[in-house]
């Protein structure tokens, strides 16, 4: 039995190690591409509406993680007067400056096909 306790935590410790070997490479690379992507998104007029509380806005927030601070963010809940003026009806709502809207949640892929913006350095096709 205290074999194989030792035998399986050290296998798990492998591993833990393997994985975190394979993917430091990888993190960084993956932060610069979601940057660049907000950037382009953020050049390219798309701007999104969304509350704190709303889970939709949480999960497109996730999908960016730190990159989310390059985004184009109006929250509803400070701003309520621009998001009435602007039509909000629900949450998350991306607008471009041309007035193309994208109501509910749509994700990185969505919004690459919908904005053009490359995202892994690998150009997105309209």
């Amino acid at each position: 039995m205290k074999n194989t306790i030792i035998t399986s935590t050290t296998v798990i410790a492998f591993a833990l190690v393997v994985a975190a070997v394979f993917n430091i490479g990888r993190e960084p690379e993956l932060a610069n591409a979601l940057d660049e992507f907000a950037q382009c998104l953020n050049e390219k007029g798309f701007t999104m509406y969304g509350a704190y509380w709303c889970p939709h806005c949480q999960n497109e927030k996730t999908a960016f993680g730190d990159s989310f601070r390059f985004v184009n963010y109006v929250e509803c809940t400070q701003e309520p007067q621009q998001c009435l003026a602007t039509g909000i009806k629900g949450y998350p709502t991306w607008i471009t400056d041309d007035g193309r809207r994208f109501e509910g949640e749509q994700g990185i892929e969505r919004l690459a096909e919908a904005s053009g913006c490359a995202i892994d350095n690998a150009p997105i096709t309209q």
